[in-house]
Order: C-alpha cells, then sequence, then structure tokens
C-alpha cells in the first residue's frame, strides 16, 4: 500500500501469500475466512476452531483436528482478528469481507460447504446421544448452539445432495435431538401460544416441524414420505406444519402442505389458525395462498383475546394483509376483541397511516370506540402518539369526538398530545371549536399546560398560552402551578416562557410540600432557574 497499491490488491496479495502456504494451513486459513465471512453471526474463537476439526463423513470428533486458535490466526496471516473482551474471532476489516464475497472463486459453495459441517456435527454420535431435555449446549461441546440454530439458513442457501442426506438423518426422530430443544430455545420468544418448556424435551417437534419452520423447500417432500409422518400433528406449542411454515412466511412450503388431501388448514393454537399466524406476521403470500382455499375461515377470532386476522394484521400496520382480508365476504372491519379494542384502534396506536386511511373506508366502522380498559378512542392513541396524519384523518369525520376524554382520568386528546410535546397535533386540535384546551384531568386537575409544562415540551407550552382561554397558572389539587413543576424539573425554557406572563405568582406556595417554585429548584439543585427567579422582584427569597 506504501507503494501506492490499493487495499484490493493487499488482500489480494496476501490471498495469494495464504494459499501459498505449505502443509495443511492454506486449508486451515481459507476455511476460517469462510466461516468468518458467510456464517449468521460472529462466532466465538473456541467455536471456530472446532468448526475447522469437523471431517465430512466422520460420525464423531477427533480432538486432533481441532487446531489452536495460534495456529489458526496465524494460517490467516493478518486477516483474523480476535476481540480480546468477547473472544468472538473478526475480519480485520468490513472492507476485507467485501472483497472476500466479490470474489466467486474463492470458495466453492460456501452455504453448502457450512451446512455439511453443521450437519455432519449434529449427526455425530456423542451430540446424538445427549438429552434432548437439556437446558443448554455442554462445555465440551462449543460449537453445537450455532449449527443447532443455524443450519437451516445455510441448507436454504446451498443444499447439495449430500446436504439434503445428512439433513433427514438429522430430522429422523428430531424431536428427541438436542438441537431441536436449541433451536425451539433459541426462538422461545418468536412465536405465539403456548412457550417451549424449557424443562423438558422437544415432543411433537417433529423433523415435518423442523422443516417447516425453517422453510427448507427441498426436504419438505422427502420428510411427508418418511413413515408415520402426520401433516396435522401438534407439537410442543402446539403448532403444526402448516402453522409453523404459514408464521414463518415460507409460501412453497405452504402449497405442499395444502396439498396434502388431509390436512386442516385450520388448526388453531389458543385459537390462532395458520392464517392468524401469516396476516400477523405481513406475510402477503402465506395470506393470498390461504384466503384461495374455500375451507379456510377468513375471520376467525382467538381464544385467548378474541382477536381475529385483520386485527393483527392492522396491529402490524400490514397494509397489503389488511386489504386482501377486507376483500373477503365475512371479514368485519368493526370487530373488536374482548376488550373493545378493533382494528381501527390497533392501527391507530401503532401509527399505521395506511391501514387507518384503508379501514376508514369501510362502511361497517366506528372510528370512535373506546377500548373497555382504558376508554381510550383511535383519536387518542393517534394523538398520543403524534402522528399527524392519522389525527388529520380522524378529525375529518364528522362522527368522531375531537374533545372525548379517557372514561377513567378523564385526559383528552389535546392532553395527551400535550404531554408527548406534539406541536403538530396540538395546533390541529386547537383549530377545533369545540375543544376546551383548558380542561383539567379527573386525578391531579392537571390541564395540557400542566402536563406540557411538567415534561419541559416548550414548544407546546408557547402553542397553548396563545389561546386566551388558557389559565397560565391554574394550580392543580396540590397547589402546583405549571411554573412550580417546570422549576421542580429543571426544564429552564419552560420556566423564561412563563415567566414572561404578568398574570403568573411566581412565588406560589404548593401545598403538598409547602414549597415555592425558587425553593423546589433550589433544592435539587438547579442553578440556573434559581437565578432567573432570583431576578425577580416578586420573589421572596427567604
Amino acid at each position: 500500500m506504501a507503494r501506492g497499491n490499493g487495499l484490493s490488491d493487499a488482500y489480494t496479495a496476501t490471498l495469494t501469500r495464504l494459499k501459498a502456504q505449505k502443509g495443511n494451513k492454506s486449508v486451515v486459513g481459507l476455511r476460517a475466512l469462510m466461516w468468518a465471512s458467510y456464517s449468521e453471526r460472529p462466532l466465538l474463537a473456541e467455536e471456530l476452531c472446532h468448526a475447522l476439526g469437523v471431517e465430512i463423513g466422520s460420525t464423531d470428533l477427533d480432538p486432533e483436528n481441532v487446531p489452536a486458535i495460534r495456529t489458526l490466526l496465524s494460517s490467516c496471516l493478518g486477516l483474523l482478528t480476535v476481540e480480546a473482551s468477547s473472544s468472538t474471532v473478526r475480519l480485520v476489516h468490513l472492507t476485507l469481507q467485501e472483497h472476500l464475497l466479490n470474489d466467486p472463486t474463492l470458495f466453492h459453495s460456501p452455504h453448502s460447504a457450512i451446512a455439511e459441517i453443521c450437519l455432519t456435527y449434529l449427526n455425530f454420535g456423542s451430540v446424538r446421544d445427549l438429552s434432548p431435555s437439556l437446558e443448554a449446549a455442554p462445555t465440551t461441546m462449543p460449537l453445537l448452539g450455532y449449527p443447532s440454530v443455524h443450519w437451516g439458513e445455510h441448507t436454504r442457501r446451498g443444499v447439495s445432495e449430500n446436504v439434503k442426506a445428512l439433513a433427514l438423518r438429522l430430522l429422523n426422530r428430531f424431536d428427541g435431538h438436542i438441537s431441536a430443544k436449541l433451536l425451539l430455545s433459541y426462538n422461545r420468544y418468536d412465536f405465539f401460544g403456548p412457550y417451549f418448556n424449557k424443562e423438558g424435551g422437544p415432543a411433537g417437534f417433529t423433523g415435518l416441524h423442523g422443516v417447516a419452520f425453517l422453510g427448507i423447500v427441498e426436504v419438505v417432500a422427502a420428510i411427508m414420505k418418511m413413515e408415520g409422518s402426520d401433516v396435522n400433528a401438534s407439537d410442543c406449542t402446539e403448532s403444526t406444519a402448516l402453522t409453523w411454515a404459514a408464521y414463518k412466511g415460507w409460501p412453497e412450503v405452504v402449497k405442499m402442505l395444502l396439498n396434502c388431501e388431509d390436512i386442516n388448514p385450520n388448526h388453531t393454537n389458543l385459537g390462532r389458525t395458520p392464517l392468524t399466524f401469516a396476516a400477523g406476521s405481513g406475510h402477503e403470500a402465506v395470506v393470498k395462498i390461504l384466503l384461495a382455499r374455500r375451507d379456510v375461515n377468513p375471520n376467525p377470532a382467538d381464544t385467548q383475546y378474541s382477536r381475529t386476522p385483520l386485527s393483527w394484521a392492522a396491529e402490524g400496520g400490514h397494509e397489503g394483509v389488511v386489504k386482501m382480508l377486507l376483500e373477503r365476504k365475512g371479514v368485519n372491519p368493526g370487530q373488536a376483541d374482548k376488550d373493545g379494542r378493533a382494528p381501527l384502534w390497533h392501527a391507530a396506536k401503532g401509527g399505521h397511516e395506511g391501514v387507518v386511511k384503508t379501514l376508514l373506508e369501510q362502511r361497517d366502522i366506528s372510528p370512535d370506540q373506546a377500548d373497555i380498559q382504558y376508554g381510550l378512542t383511535p383519536l387518542s392513541l393517534a394523538a398520543g402518539g403524534g402522528y399527524d396524519g392519522i389525527v388529520r384523518m380522524l378529525l375529518e369525520r364528522k362522527d368522531v369526538n375531537p374533545a372525548q376524554a379517557h372514561s377513567k382520568n378523564g385526559r383528552t386528546p389535546l392532553y395527551l398530545a400535550a404531554g408527548g410535546g406534539h406541536e403538530g397535533v396540538v395546533k390541529m386540535l386547537l383549530e377545533r371549536k369545540d375543544i376546551n384546551p383548558d380542561r383539567a384531568e379527573t386525578d391531579d386537575n392537571w390541564t395540557p399546560l400542566t402536563w406540557a409544562a411538567q415534561r419541559g415540551h416548550e414548544g407546546v407550552v408557547k402553542i397553548l398560552l396563545e389561546r386566551k382561554d388558557v389559565n397560565p397558572d391554574g394550580a392543580d389539587k396540590y397547589c402546583r402551578t405549571p411554573l412550580q413543576l417546570a422549576a421542580s424539573l429543571g426544564h429552564e425554557g419552560v420556566v423564561k416562557i412563563l415567566l414572561e406572563r404578568k398574570d403568573i405568582n411566581p412565588d406560589q406556595v404548593d401545598t403538598s410540600a409547602e414549597m415555592t417554585p425558587l425553593l423546589s429548584a433550589a433544592r435539587v439543585g438547579h442553578e440556573a432557574i434559581v437565578r432567573i427567579l432570583l431576578g425577580r422582584k416578586d420573589i421572596n427569597p427567604n
């Protein structure tokens, strides 16, 4: 590089030297770079050493084949490094990965090669003998976690005949294999229904469930032909193979499963069908395939929350799925769950403007329906979240009450927007004549101005103070004014804005702690605010 060669030239020269190394060093170096470039996550030094020690076709790991980390690093000629803090192996620079990935001649079918190593390892006799109920991989098998979780990704990207054969061997009696337990444990927060029981084994999670979960199309057909394969069998999470394929979004696998004559496309897991899972995950292709069947119920409500596929899709903001479901007869766009939350409620809460627009175009919709638990309307949720576009759409509706307050504490959409510091929403709401800008909530008698001042939202405070019908010195039930709260919390900008008003008493004492704004600011060390207040003639420093 000092002679003017580019970084790529330096990498090329180093790789040429690496390949020219004598003995096994060139093989170790290249394989280590392949793993570092194509692995699904950075590997620990111990993991990589064991991966390099796996010999394809062997029945168990020979410890003598596992290179020492020093040997591994020296074989890579400085292109790999080990982080001292985490023992993670990384390429020396990001540009090196770009260089390696852009050279198609360097590694032959890298994903297929990694898949072979992963599956060979998982088929080792010592691994198959492990109890499927173990909590974690034994310390003597540091590589076990990676192939258990990631062999599927590599297999999908590089299926060869040998990989397929190794996969079928692993998947035979998969529910008795430790890798199935580790796979489900790793993904235990990635699915609905009963969480995987970490104390037990993966009972019922067969090879068919495994390939449906991982989306390995090339292996599905072979697994389905295995003796005893039941396409409708439920696993330890109460899911079928179709449930997993639909939830993970594998359309080709879903098609193959649906071609089985005895398939049940409406199998439920806590009342959620494959369509529910696919809709909630936003998998449009899978939803389209399922809805094409006449025997698929497009509007099932789950047993846990009484939510429909449309409700889950709306919450996730999956506009395409929402439109597909609304085209089906029997889908009720206004159907609420057990808490009174309709699809529109969920869409507004998530700020999904496109979904809200689509739902508001439907006839059977109540745009002002509040939920049972909190009494919040779609407008309240959108205002509190600062979703200007949704607020604007809802305010254009004549059947939406912009002043409707929270049923339990009286908080209005304006109050929620002010507390969130959402200036655009506050301005929109204040343009309405049917809104009281000084309406206090019922818990602490806080007004929108009190809430904005307490949060330190200077812009909202300015907007509210421009209104003649807003009391800048209104006290809550403890006689704390907006100034008192802003001073006690160190919101210097808000304090300055409030003190510009002539109709404010800057020395008012609250009844809860018998403190003035000055005492509150001094007590917690807000020096700048103390200085501002001491500059006032109407402040008693004693």
